[in-house]
């Protein structure tokens, strides 16, 4: 059973949107290219991260070819006109041939493992190469959203502790959530993909629980119950809505976002911030369960 790795999260305003996940009392990591278009920052939690996805070089965007996914071609279609919020979920993989494998045997829509490299700035200011390989999955009803196992070859490079301490005491992911009109429907489909546990199963939301955070689908009125905002339109299908984000003092993930001036809503669990802070999707906080 794999638990969550990452979520790319694209930006129409990469540069506004570090600063405002700084003042928020984020670390983020310092800004990266990749060879194939896309560039990127993150933050680095627990064994998981966000990936602030933007596109700073198209015309470097390779054309997809037979049999493969097409990372950047993807995300790149995901940001035209704008268009903002979150458009990959991943899990960790210690081999990403075997869950390219593991998807043909099961029946899940798969491609070519993906191998790739690319800087890293260190916390002194080396630069060194990080390496990955993924492994993609997709579901012919969910265009705006795809999935992959993302296997690490140096992460020694990739983790750094000096990265993972954050002013507003963000520590671990706590759910990534999407919204679909029938949540019930891609039960099967969630837990073949991440082989984590259902544990909860209604026709109004869908949480499979991995070894590092849950993936829960919800109905459009379900998500708004629970994350504040309302739900993102579902015109073409099921999307990746938001996550929530676990912190080690609630307080102070607040008083961050006053002393930022950013609006926030209170939630079940928490309090979260919308779609127009941060970039297309909603962000929630609540304290370590």
């Amino acid at each position: 059973m794999a638990g969550l790795d990452h979520v790319v999260h694209c930006t129409s305003n990469f540069e506004g949107l570090r600063t405002t996940m700084t003042q928020i009392g984020f670390t983020l990591t310092p800004p990266a290219e990749h060879p194939f278009g896309t560039g990127n920052s993150l933050v680095q939690l627990d064994g998981f991260f966000l990936e602030f996805l933007h596109l700073p070089n198209p015309h470097l965007v390779p054309k997809r070819e037979e049999g493969q996914f097409g990372f950047a071609a993807f995300n790149a279609d995901y940001m035209k006109d704008g268009g903002e919020g979150v458009s990959m979920l991943v899990f960790e993989s210690a081999d990403a041939s075997a869950e390219q494998a593991r998807f043909i045997e099961e029946g899940l829509d798969t491609y070519k493992t993906f191998d790739f490299s690319r800087l890293a700035k260190q916390p002194d200011g080396e630069e060194v190469t990080v390496g990955f390989s993924l492994a993609f999955a997709t579901h012919a009803d969910m265009p705006k959203v795809a999935y992959f196992y993302c296997q690490q070859h140096a992460p020694e490079y990739f983790w750094k502790p000096e990265y993972q301490r954050h002013a507003n005491t963000a520590v671990a992911i706590g759910e990534v959530a999407m919204v679909a009109a029938q949540p019930l429907h891609y039960e099967a489909f969630l837990a073949t993909l991440s082989q984590g546990e259902t544990v909860v199963s209604a026709d109004n939301m869908v949480r499979i629980r991995t070894p590092r955070g849950a993936v829960a689908m919800y109905s459009p009125g379900a998500f708004e119950t629970a994350y504040g905002f309302p739900a993102p339109s579902l015109d073409g299908g099921p999307v990746l809505a938001g996550y929530r984000i676990e912190v080690e003092n609630r307080e102070v993930a607040l008083n961050q976002l006053d002393d930022a001036h950013v609006s926030w809503r209170e939630t079940p669990s928490g309090h979260a911030i919308g779609p127009d802070v941060a970039s297309g999707a909603v962000m929630a906080f609540s304290e370590v369960f």
